[in-house]
């Protein structure tokens, strides 16, 4: 797994867990950690994908 992937996925968990606290806690900045949550996924995705491409090629 590319080193991008792998931080892109630890901030998608993080924010995640940010996000459910925000939640309960009653904060509606919940929303922010929600937005970064799709970012960092969307970033995971694209970095796992393009290695994958790249990968092939290679061989």
């Amino acid at each position: 797994m590319p080193r991008l992937a792998l931080y892109a996925l630890v901030v998608c968990a993080l924010a995640l867990a940010a996000a459910v606290v925000s939640f309960v806690q009653g904060s509606w900045l919940g929303i922010v950690w929600v937005l970064l949550v799709g970012v960092s996924s969307n970033m995971a995705w694209y970095y796992l994908r393009r290695a994958k491409v790249t990968g092939t090629a290679r061989s």
